[in-house]
């Protein structure tokens, strides 16, 4: 791409609104289709990385082209990163923190590219798999935050929402411990019965009966802390209307989620259950970050009722 094509680029706070959103959605399909290859063991239908056979290309078989999929979603969302990254440097008005996330999540998205070799290279270790889904989950929380502030770099922001000790408590308790359920949800999955290929590759060699264990007593903490905040973010609805009904998403998929992992462990963590439970997981995570973020920089249309 031409240099001076680039500095002449222009974008409206609005196109820029609709890029970071883009690209949100971009990196929430990457961490689902990278789930999908695993669970449908198509993990080394490539296995020659960045190859696919003889060719950059896959020519035949499903997991092949499972894989190289995969790999097409994961490029499209570090174009789009990247894309927003450029942006953001030229948007006036945006806080440094929004350019700093933004840049951050093109180094870790495209930080991906040697992690899936890794991946591969180690034959599907589950270390390296939990790594590779860990750094999508943290690609798509640095995107969410740039999305909230070119939402309120369009629409204005308001003050903060809540008392502060709430804020700090959300940001410095209620992170880590949705850190924490995701955790211990890859490492619960990395013991279960979808290693990512049919055969020969290495598990955890840690009992799924344990590691649900820790994971459902995680969440149990976790949804109990959901509680408290949305008792106290509902006595401020008449402010902040908007950041209720936030909260009220994150509880509505939290709930799903405990029915659904109640479900899949009953019946034997069937893969398209397990699936779904990963698509809820990252719901969970980013809005888990979008709550924290707009209880100390709420855009504008967060008090409309």
């Amino acid at each position: 791409m031409d240099i001076a094509v680039v500095r002449a680029w222009t974008l409206s706070s609005r196109g820029f609104l609709r890029l970071a959103l883009a690209s949100c959605i971009a990196l929430f399909l990457v961490v689902t289709s990278g789930a999908f290859v695993r669970l449908t063991g198509s993990g080394l239908g490539c296995e020659n990385w960045p190859r696919c056979g003889d060719k950059p290309y896959p020519e035949q078989g499903y997991h092949a082209f499972v894989e190289f999929g995969n790999r097409i979603v994961a490029l499209v969302g570090i174009v789009l990163t990247l894309a927003t990254w450029l942006a953001a440097r030229k948007m006036h008005g945006l806080p440094r923190v929004a350019r700093l996330a933004a840049l951050g999540a093109f180094l870790v998205a495209a930080a991906q590219i040697p992690m899936g070799g890794i991946t591969i290279a180690l034959d599907l270790h589950p270390l390296a798999v939990m790594t590779h889904f860990l750094l999508g989950l943290a690609v798509l929380g640095l995107a969410v935050v740039v999305a909230i502030e070119a939402w309120s770099l369009v629409a204005g922001r308001l003050a903060p929402a809540g008392a502060r000790w709430l804020r700090q408590l959300v940001s410095w308790a209620g992170l880590p411990a949705c850190a924490a359920l995701v955790v211990t949800g890859a490492v619960a999955t990395a013991s279960g019965p979808h290693p990512g290929a049919d055969e020969g590759v290495e598990r955890l060699g840690l009992d799924i009966a344990d590691t649900v264990y820790v994971h459902v007593r995680v969440a149990a903490a976790f949804g109990i802390g959901v509680l408290f905040v949305g008792w106290f973010l509902w006595r401020g609805r008449r402010t902040h209307p908007g950041v209720v009904r936030l909260w009220g998403a994150l509880l509505a998929v939290l709930v799903a989620q405990a029915i659904l992992g109640e479900v899949q462990y009953r019946s034997a963590l069937p893969w398209g259950l397990v699936l779904v439970h990963v698509f809820l997981a990252a719901a969970i995570w980013a809005l888990s970050i979008a709550l924290a973020w707009v209880l100390w920089r709420p855009p504008a249309p967060l008090a409309q009722k």
